[in-house]
């Protein structure tokens, strides 16, 4: 957890945005510390997907700011924005290319753009790629097309790609809506040991509230587009259930399906 000078690596500030005269985000804010899985938690229509696209500088605020390790982020800031990774909820991989390079992809903020176009990466950027695919447990995957893999594993390079851009933040966009509960599992596990390894900060929106409860360190809840709580992830309980999403916390029957950690599950 961050120390009493420590920058936020993620830092939004009164984050406010209209659309046709319809409120989305209503005096947004929140910072994530260095080390630190946040997951944002609340219904269908509550302002997360806005939320994160002002995150990631691909839609302005009308009022409030958003800074990643004190730099600003906006339209216009492009080094601010290299800083920030994004993983999405249908993995956003070239299915044809092998999952080594769909993990350099990660490296095209960092090197010129003939290098890109022609992806003729650095061996310092290869060796990079490998060890991150190395760390979410798929090495021996590095020449296989990514289209053959599973959701888990396809989404597993999406964070080794994350990781090869050498973000100070993490944003995961559901990342685990179109998985299985083991391989969901897996991969809030992974993130979560990212965010702790690494010193990183991990954004997470989720629809799962035992997921948010037993892998993120801290839940944002958001409903009509106002943070309804923030606090540590077991604070969240029955009340503050029904605050975000008017009903009570419904838990799984771990006997019926069962979410084992990522270090026992195997590629």
């Amino acid at each position: 957890m961050s120390g009493p000078l420590e920058t936020p690596r993620l830092e939004a500030t009164g984050l406010s945005k209209r659309y046709k005269g319809r409120v989305v985000l209503d005096d947004v804010g929140f910072s994530v510390a260095q080390g630190e899985l946040v997951a944002i938690l609340g219904p269908s229509g509550a302002g997360k997907t806005t939320l994160f696209r002002c995150l990631t500088g691909l839609t302005a605020p009308d009022e409030g700011s958003v800074r990643i390790g004190g730099a600003a982020v906006t339209k216009d800031a492009g080094r601010a924005r290299r800083r920030v990774a994004i993983v999405f909820q249908h993995y956003n991989l070239v299915g044809r290319l092998s999952t080594l390079d769909n993990v350099l992809a990660g490296r095209l903020g960092h090197v010129s753009a003939w290098r890109g176009i022609t992806r003729r990466f650095s061996r310092r950027d290869r060796l990079l790629a490998l060890d991150c695919l190395d760390r979410v447990g798929l090495l021996s995957f590095a020449t296989a097309r990514a289209d053959t893999l599973s959701g888990g594993q396809q989404q597993r390079v999406a964070i080794a790609r994350a990781l090869a851009q050498s973000a100070d933040v993490i944003i995961a966009d559901e990342p685990i809506a179109s998985l299985d509960p083991t391989a969901a599992a897996g991969v809030l596990d992974l993130l979560r040991g990212i965010a702790l390894s690494d010193g990183v900060g991990v954004v997470c929106s989720l629809h799962q509230t035992h997921f948010a409860r037993s892998h993120s360190d801290r839940i944002v809840g958001l409903a009509q587009g106002r943070v309804v709580f923030d606090g540590p992830a077991d604070a969240f309980d029955e009340a503050a259930a029904i605050r975000l999403y008017a009903t009570p916390i419904s838990e799984p029957d771990p006997s019926l399906n069962p979410t084992p950690r990522f270090q026992d599950i195997h590629p």
